[in-house]
């Protein structure tokens, strides 16, 4: 029986898993295979933009400042070298218009191993809390990882794009038939509405127990809280 706990300790289970793993990480040279002391990246942000000019209080206006690129420049491919060995082809792959100027690529192959090793982890502890991490945003960059490095994990990532996270969906983000909750909290609900706003179904589950809800053809928003993730059943994804 699934644990609803799962859902809130993904961070928890993964970053227990990842130190389980030693100092095991992924290294550019030898066909893909892992060794130490490669760093963690990190995130690259995007320059801050110029404000707007103050506003007038009666003294000469301040010249306006340019406004800074929100563009990262990245490394261009044939500069993707590390410090020592080769990438593999994959690899290489992965790293294109992801590595940002000065950063050392393997910082960057490193964090998408690491996604590639939650994912392997929590497959293993529950599959279905596997996807709703995907589809939550829980594990980030889960479909480029999955699209290079560990392409075992594509299938589980193409589910996680059929999920609905908690939130609410319109529109031609619907799609009729029948889902169920992932790892819903005793604070778990959710409602469908069609034309107008009319509740066409609506739930709550305020033990914790995973449920089941029916999106029809004429729905036009499913709004869920508190339930983490819904998963499509059967083949109506």
């Amino acid at each position: 029986m699934r644990h609803p706990f799962l859902a809130g300790a993904v961070v928890v289970i993964t970053t227990a898993a990842l130190a389980a793993c030693g100092s095991s990480s992924a290294s550019p040279g030898g066909g893909g295979e892992k060794t130490a002391g490669a760093g963690r990246a990190a995130s690259a942000s995007a320059g801050p933009v110029a404000g707007a000019p103050a506003e007038p209080d009666g003294s000469a206006p301040a010249a306006p400042r340019a406004a800074r690129s929100s563009a990262v420049p990245k490394t261009p491919t044939d500069e993707l070298t590390p410090a020592t060995g080769t990438f593999t082809k994959k690899q290489k792959k992965y790293l294109v218009d992801r590595v940002p100027k000065g950063m050392d690529p393997a910082a960057v192959l490193q964090s998408g191993q690491e996604t590639c090793d939650r994912l392997t982890y929590l497959v293993k502890v529950d599959r279905d809390i596997a996807i709703g991490a995907v589809a939550t945003g829980e594990i980030a960059d889960a479909e480029p990882a999955a699209g290079q490095l560990c392409p075992q994990h594509r299938g589980l990532v193409e589910q996680a794009s059929l999920a609905y996270p908690d939130g609410t969906h319109e529109g031609a983000r619907l799609r009729p038939g029948r889902y169920r909750d992932v790892a819903p909290t005793k604070n778990c609900g959710w409602e469908v509405t069609g034309a107008n706003g009319k509740v066409l179904a609506s739930g709550s589950s305020d033990d914790g127990k995973r449920s089941s809800v029916t999106i029809p053809a004429t729905a036009r928003a499913f709004t869920s809280t508190g339930c983490y993730a819904w998963l499509p059943e059967g083949g109506n994804g």
